[in-house]
């Protein structure tokens, strides 16, 4: 399974200094001994891109990851790109989220916001056209700037936009912007996607949502349908799936496609949608998201039907290794207690559940 937004590992991002931060990277704040990380290997998720908040309009440059077992330190999950870069993206924000009204250089409005976005990269574009100039004599170099270098990499589809959006205008919104500038993208959650399905299909522009997250708790979501992967799918956009970890607890990732498919999805796609579709928005799909001969022997064991509730998750294995095994004692309190364990992998009680009397 592969998650395409997550922030497990206790990710953060930019700070309160400035909207946008495209030189922040979540790999230098992961914990991966965080209890985040082994619920989602419990959840099945082998593959996973870690991303900061959506509290700015770009707060920093996401990691894609691979979910071993053991990790002491973040190069120990890390994936690495043919020409030997960290995989990775980057996040850019639009609505409520990144709005930040009296926040001070914050946007405060949806206007201002798409202005400022696009005046970043417009002067990525010309710190790209300075380097260009320079050629070979270094002395013509521009001094060296960690933002516009982020940004160049966007520019010249090195890096995906992974872009955080609600509503159906803020979805034009990313659409017009990324036909100006030509980068590639990612729409994600896409809460009313299914108003403008069609412009999202003709964009040729893939879709990440979220169907367990629960509707309400801002104005840009009461229209949120569980019916956006069908509409999506009616109108041949690609589709995925995320969990957005916090807001969706990534053991319950699988649920995903259940629920698309109760509302309309059709089951090849919402599966589809929760492993190939994944790979190809992270550029691994040469890598993860099905098995075939050469890829990663990334899988996970199934008590049953993947769209029942009833199924449990019994294994999960990354790269040929096992990382999650239900019948083992520890694993099993990772998978059905609270929090599960600390980050240190201590075992807290309330993870233990009473049966017959006993604590097992």
């Amino acid at each position: 399974l592969v998650d395409t937004h997550s922030h497990i590992g206790e990710v953060s991002g930019g700070d309160s200094s400035s909207p946008i931060q495209p030189d922040v990277r979540v790999l230098d704040s992961i914990n991966v001994r965080a209890s985040s990380i082994r619920r989602a290997q419990a959840g099945g998720i082998t593959t996973v891109n870690v991303m900061p908040g959506s509290g700015h309009l770009n707060s920093g440059q996401t990691l894609y990851l691979k979910l071993r077992s053991g990790a002491n330190k973040i190069e120990d999950l890390l994936i690495y790109t043919e020409d030997g870069r960290i995989a990775g993206g980057i996040k850019f924000a639009n609505g409520t989220n990144s709005l930040r009204p009296g926040g001070g250089n914050f946007p405060g409005t949806r206007a201002k916001s798409a202005a400022l976005v696009r005046e970043q990269l417009i002067k990525a574009q010309e710190y790209r056209e300075k380097i260009r100039k320079a050629g070979d004599d270094k002395s013509k170099l521009p001094p060296r700037d960690l933002m516009m270098e982020a940004l160049v990499e966007v520019l010249e589809g090195k890096r995906m936009v992974h872009f955080h959006t609600h509503r159906h205008d803020d979805i034009m919104t990313v659409l017009r912007l990324q036909k100006e500038f030509g980068f590639r993208v990612v729409l994600h959650h896409v809460s009313e996607a299914w108003k403008v399905a069609d412009e999202i299909a003709k964009a040729k522009v893939p879709s990440s949502i979220i169907v367990i997250d629960s509707p309400g708790g801002k104005l840009e979501t009461m229209d949120i349908s569980m019916g956006n992967g069908a509409a999506l799918e009616r109108v041949g956009a690609l589709v995925g799936f995320h969990t957005d970890d916090y807001i969706t607890d990534s053991r319950l990732f699988l649920r995903s496609a259940a629920l698309a498919v109760r509302n309309g999805m059709s089951r090849e796609k919402a599966l589809y949608a929760m492993t190939m579709a994944g790979a190809i928005m992270l550029d691994l799909d040469k890598r993860v998201g099905s098995l075939e001969p050469g890829k990663d022997a990334d899988f996970i064991v199934l008590s049953g039907d993947p769209l029942s509730v009833y199924t449990k998750i019994l294994q999960t294995w990354v790269e040929g290794k096992k990382v999650f095994d239900r019948s083992d004692p520890k694993d099993y309190l990772i998978a059905v207690g609270g929090y599960g364990a600390s980050n240190d992998r201590h075992i807290h009680i309330d993870c233990f559940e009473e049966l017959g009397g006993e604590l097992k």
